[in-house]
């Protein structure tokens, strides 16, 4: 039988070592916390708020200009501006550099000076673009028509200031389908300083002139595809528009997102000029084309057929008109679904006109 027998040196010498180890063990285990720590960090920063930001356009350091017209700095109606012309058909952006923005507050001075010959008519186009992409391909767009501000024929009128979206929701398609809802009058002055507030909300935007407390135009349910982008002056030809103290105020971003989903059963309420109704929409979802019923008001299993695209829905059926005098009808929807919930604009053509909600069932 073999016997190992330790020296008090060798001892010493093993416990010695097994401290160190366990103390490296210790420094190493802290040591990956720290950087697992680290990591966690840079994966899931904390969320910032960009800081407001102005710009006096003294200069045109602050600005990119596409569409093929061009910037210059000017004297205008005693201050320092931008002047935006073109030569060409096309419209002309200027986007101030190092804006990106899904939700805030756009303010600037504004002012049109109409150059097309005497005896051709020009109301004036001139505004802001947001959400805006750098190549001017997407983007919602305010913008004023200070001509048809003094314009004796009272629909001329109602077109002083107007929104538009691209690409696929021009002035024509949204006044021919939504007559009235993407323009309203507004008391301006061709030649004059007028001071523009845009703010905007989740899919909602609101655009103040002069100071009103009230908004001019109100638009529910934005029809750009961004939901973030850039911000960018706008004119048109025929024109020199002009641009003065402009301010960018970002606000925290509402939680929305698109991409939502048409198929299932939709609850829904359509509170019109009319009246309210109420009816139920089972929906199904092939690509962008969109199949389903209606049940309640108007009729029973009643075809429904649409579009899809992003989550943006454009959905019509035909039904009864509920009255003394039942007549046929028909029902358009046009509107964004967000999770489970929906909204729009509804109309029965001829009838009524209104906003509709809808709520899935699970």
């Amino acid at each position: 039988m073999r016997t190992c027998t330790l020296s008090s040196t060798r001892l010493d010498k093993t416990i010695d070592v097994s401290r160190f180890l366990r103390a490296t063990g210790a420094v190493l285990v802290a040591l990956s916390a720290s950087l697992s720590a680290s990591a966690q960090v840079l994966r899931t920063p904390e969320p910032t708020t960009q800081a407001a930001q102005s710009f006096a356009l003294t200069d045109l350091n602050d600005l990119i200009v596409t569409g093929g017209g061009k910037a210059e700095t000017v004297e205008y109606q005693g201050r320092k501006a931008v002047r935006l012309s073109t030569q060409s058909d096309k419209d002309i952006f200027a986007f101030l550099k190092g804006v990106q923005i899904q939700d805030g507050t756009i303010e600037s001075d504004i002012a049109l000076k109409i150059t097309t010959p005497p005896g051709v008519r020009m109301p004036g186009f001139v505004g802001i673009a947001f959400r805006a992409r750098t190549d001017a391909s997407h983007y919602d767009l305010f913008y004023l028509r200070p001509g048809n501000s003094r314009a004796e024929d009272q629909a001329m009128r109602n077109h002083s200031v107007q929104y538009v979206a691209a690409p696929g929701f021009d002035w024509y398609k949204l006044r021919r389908e939504w007559p009235w809802i993407y323009e309203s009058y507004a008391d301006l002055q061709p030649e004059v300083w007028i001071r523009v507030k845009i703010e905007v909300h989740g899919r909602t935007a609101k655009l103040y002139v002069n100071g009103s407390e009230n908004p001019s135009l109100i638009v529910n349910g934005l029809k750009g595809e961004d939901l973030q982008g850039g911000v960018a002056l706008w004119g048109y030809p025929g024109e020199e528009a002009y641009f003065s103290n402009v301010k960018v105020i970002p606000a925290k971003a509402e939680a929305v997102t698109n991409e939502g989903e048409a198929s299932g059963t939709w609850e829904v309420k359509f509170a019109s000029d009319y009246g309210r109704y109420e009816g139920s929409m089972n929906l199904h979802r092939e690509g962008t084309a969109v199949k389903g019923t209606w049940s309640g008001a108007f009729g029973q299993d009643q075809p429904i057929s649409g579009t899809w695209h992003n989550g943006y829905v454009e959905l019509t059926f035909s039904g009864t008109w509920p009255s003394e005098k039942p007549a046929p009808m028909t029902a358009t929807l046009a509107g964004w679904i967000d999770g489970d919930s929906a909204k729009g604009r509804m109309k029965v053509e001829g009838r009524a006109d209104g906003q509709w909600t809808a709520l899935r069932k699970k």
